[in-house]
């Protein structure tokens, strides 16, 4: 029996540990009403979004941590937690104010010097805030509601920054947890968002509990991804950790779940003829596959190495793997910004296309100086799409003929694990597969995995200072036509030396009960305007 017979079998079979071994609370019929029951991507292992840039820690904290500027479906920033914002004709000093009333979980108020103080921590971590910290002259609060952000010189995009959805985003927190280094995990988890995290009944690898905080004050304006009223219609989200597909799907079916974040396309078919489901696509942006590789250690330290990849990689391959025949879920991609968007561009991606080179990868991998030595690879076995990429991973190196350590694992210890940068033997690794979303990659300004700064990089740790040339290029851009010049030069110098090996562009599916409503599409599970009957 293979794969996805085996998986279909068990797709309408009875519910096994449906609730990750814990026994589910009793509830009344209206208190079932105000509680939902989500299958979120992966498990929340760890719960620091600064520290953590996975997509589930992100997702969890907008429940949790609320953000100065939120980016509506248009990508646009909108007004959050701030009330006004002030810019000098020089374009060098910002002063922001406070919307009035604003809560933390702990009942204490927002104040100036907590904005202040998440900003540092943010900007240590993020490519954005890297560049703001770069320029700065003083980020100061000066009264209870209003800070000051002064620079050396202009940058325009810095409601872009503050709003953006892509990890890290600038969540705020009192200044007591934002004064924790950014490279250490805080350990409280209070927030100013409309939800509050039950810390008591979080319970790694099986379930996370979000309340809703009676004191939040949503905005006026209608909700529209991070942006608008983020009114809470429900009481309580539970967060039902089933890495099993078969088994969350058998759950949604009878109802002991009420939305799926991302069903396996192999499933689809059983949940679209359940006249009690429904099925649509996630998030119309897509996702753009990543094969990450380790520029600091042999062998991948070596753009040789590197090259090999591409050379011998087919990215129908991986991405047939994650969505089996479906045709309409994906498409190539030999570039690293997402298609169909202005900025989309297959500059320099000529070695993607085509049939693929075994011979041309292996004459790469010899002109390195590979010598044999074990390629840490990092997979995530409880991540359906992770899982299916490192397959065909395991596959190709071997046949490139790298020695494979193929290290299974939880996305949770990826996390951590991708973060060390000591040799792959003493706990570091060589290579692991993300994906990013499309929402993420339509420009470098939040586009955190296609930076080459070095250590300052995301995962892997590129340095590339031709990429870097051109993302600054672009925010020196002054039209689209400029902007487009710049894209083409940085995705070729970025495919050139491989800053990481794009697996192509797919969609995913999102599922849940009949009797829940607001679902909205977009790159993150938004639960405002959600409710259950």
């Amino acid at each position: 029996m293979d794969r996805r017979t085996f998986i279909k079998a068990g797709a309408g079979a009875g519910l096994v540990a449906a609730s990750g071994g814990l026994a589910a609370p009793a509830l009344s019929q209206g208190a079932a009403a105000k509680t939902l029951r989500f299958v979120p991507q992966a498990n929340l292992a760890n719960f620091d979004p600064i520290w953590g840039t996975q997509y589930v820690v992100r997702n969890a904290a907008t429940l949790v941590w609320d953000t100065l500027y939120g980016v509506d479906s248009n990508l646009v920033s909108q007004r959050q937690m701030v009330e006004s914002e002030e810019v000098s004709s020089d374009g060098l000093t910002w002063t922001f104010k406070l919307r009035p009333g604003l809560k933390f979980h702990d009942g204490a108020p927002v104040l100036a010097k907590d904005c202040v103080a998440s900003l540092v921590r943010w900007s240590a971590r993020d490519p954005m805030g890297l560049m703001l910290r770069a320029i700065q002259d003083e980020l100061v609060a000066v009264d209870d509601r209003t800070f000051r952000w002064k620079l050396k010189k202009p940058y325009p995009k810095m409601l872009f920054a503050l709003g953006k959805n892509n990890s890290p985003c600038s969540f705020i927190m009192p200044e007591r947890i934002a004064k924790t280094d950014p490279f250490q995990q805080i350990s409280e988890y209070i927030g100013s968002g409309p939800m509050k995290f039950v810390r008591g009944e979080w319970v790694p690898g099986a379930k996370a509990v979000f309340e809703r905080f009676a004191d939040y004050v949503p905005r006026s304006e209608p909700a529209s991804w991070l942006a608008g009223g983020k009114k809470m219609l429900l009481d309580r989200i539970e967060w039902i950790i089933m890495p099993d597909p078969a088994t969350a799907s058998a759950a949604l079916q009878s109802g002991e779940i009420d939305w799926w974040e991302n069903p396996i396309a192999d499933l689809i078919p059983v949940l679209k003829r359940n006249r009690n489901i429904r099925v649509d696509i996630g998030d119309p942006l897509g996702n753009i596959g990543a094969f990450r590789m380790n520029h600091l250690h042999p062998p991948f330290n070596n753009v040789k190495a590197r090259q090999a990849i591409l050379a011998a990689m087919s990215q129908e391959d991986y991405m047939r793997a994650i969505v089996g025949s479906d045709d309409a879920l994906w498409k190539a991609c030999p570039g690293f910004f997402t298609p169909g968007t202005p900025l989309y561009s297959e500059a320099g991606g000529d070695i993607l296309k085509g049939p693929r080179n075994l011979e041309l990868a292996k004459k790469l991998l010899a002109e390195s100086g590979y010598k044999g030595e074990p390629v840490t690879c990092l997979v995530a076995q409880d991540q359906p799409a992770l899982k299916a990429m490192g397959d065909v991973t395991a596959d190709l190196l071997k046949k490139i003929g790298f020695n494979v350590d193929f290290v299974a694992t939880d996305w949770g210890t990826v996390g951590s694990r991708r973060a060390q940068k000591t040799p792959p033997g003493q706990g570091g690794w060589n290579m692991f597969h993300t994906w990013h979303a499309g929402a993420d990659c339509v420009n470098p300004a939040s586009y955190t995995a296609v930076r080459a700064n070095g250590d300052k990089a995301w995962f892997g740790w590129p340095d590339v200072p031709e990429v870097e040339k051109e993302v600054t290029a672009w925010f020196d851009a002054k039209n689209l036509d400029e902007e487009k010049a710049t894209i083409a030069r940085l995705n070729k110098a970025a495919l050139d030396s491989v800053v990481y090996a794009p697996t192509g562009f797919f969609l995913g599916y999102t599922a849940w009960r009949a009797n829940v409503s607001g679902v909205t599409k977009g790159p993150i599970p938004f639960f405002w305007g959600v409710s259950k009957s």
